[in-house]
């Protein structure tokens, strides 16, 4: 175990995290909400430094990030544990901490290692994914400094749900980071994630004013998130608080977890989704998890020339010369 960053120690041996909005206050011999952090007589403690439960080599496409030097790899890496426990999740087994046993599982690697590794994959960039990469920020921030110092960019796939001064360390070292923005009402955040709305707007508004690079995804749940009243109030709070030219990823759910119950989402709600982006001005839509590739690709807001056709995570063929539409030069938002 290693000492965790941004805490404070109370009165009586108790502490305070400031990593996430929880910001849990810890009795001794206790754990945050996330179950991986805990007060080891006065001192919080991070218990999944160096501890990977998944390491893959994905298209950087997949996390998704459409905009991000596009067509590159990301070598990927996730620990256990979430601050978020929510009923759809899609990677449960690692991230839901149920057993102490799953801390067990993962496979140690120094920072070192990871970006080694991550070099001799033939990577651009390094991705903390999987699982909420704010849970094992001490292990991520480790990394993603010796990543830049060898020349490789650091994305982040976050549920948002963090402080200020988390995103205000990492924001140096920080190169992209794909938010879910996964309801627009608070009562859905605290009766399915157990979080709250209002964090995970401050986060999208403070990373939108900096240089990192950020896309947002939203997980479209039938009877969930899905009105078009609140398809309406995400897509114009992206438009018109991010930014006309911020990605915005639309995801179809599909039954799993504690939500087996729950069909997969239509057709017509995703596209009433993306319309609801259209109708906000949004630029860049996509809409993932569906067969259909015309919804993947990127095509140039101005002359609706096709830029990047995809299929699947895999680029057919990429048209932009030099950031800009080949056939009306219209400056294109994306990082290659």
């Amino acid at each position: 175990m290693k000492e965790a960053l941004l805490y404070e120690k109370t009165e009586g041996k108790k502490v305070k995290c400031n990593l996430c909005a929880h910001r849990c206050k810890i009795n001794p011999g206790k754990q945050g909400i996330c179950k991986v952090r805990e007060n080891i007589d006065g001192t919080l403690y991070t218990k999944v430094y160096g501890c990977t439960i998944a390491r893959h080599i994905d298209p950087v496409e997949k996390k998704p990030l459409y905009h991000f030097y596009p067509g590159s790899s990301a070598f990927s890496i996730g620990t256990p544990g979430c601050n978020f426990h929510c009923d759809f999740c899609q990677n449960c087994e690692i991230s839901q901490v149920v057993d102490e046993r799953i801390l067990q599982m993962g496979h140690p690697a120094t920072p070192e290692e990871i970006v080694e590794e991550a070099i001799q994959s033939g990577s651009k960039s390094i991705a903390y994914t999987y699982s909420e990469p704010v849970i094992f920020f001490e292990y991520s921030y480790d990394i993603a400094r010796l990543a830049h110092e060898k020349g490789l960019k650091n994305v982040y796939v976050s549920n948002g749900f963090m402080t200020a001064e988390m995103l205000d360390m990492i924001g140096p070292y920080l190169d992209a980071i794909n938010i879910d923005l996964k309801a627009f009402k608070d009562e859905t955040y605290r009766k399915l994630m157990g979080g709250r709305l209002e964090p995970v707007l401050n986060s999208l508004r403070k990373v939108a004013k900096t240089d990192i690079w950020l896309e947002v995804t939203s997980l479209i749940i039938p009877g969930v998130n899905d009105s078009p009243h609140e398809l309406h109030e995400m897509a114009h709070f992206v438009s018109d608080e991010l930014g006309t030219d911020v990605p915005w990823h639309i995801s179809r759910f599909f039954p799993g977890y504690k939500m087996n119950d729950v069909p997969p989402t239509p057709m017509n709600t995703l596209l009433r989704a993306k319309q609801a982006g259209v109708d906000a001005g949004l630029n860049y839509i996509y809409v993932g998890n569906v067969p259909s590739a015309a919804n993947q690709n990127t095509y140039c807001p101005h002359c609706n020339a096709l830029l990047i056709e995809r299929m699947g995570y895999t680029i057919l063929s990429y048209n932009i010369e030099n950031g800009r539409c080949p056939k009306c030069k219209t400056k294109i938002a994306v990082v290659d």
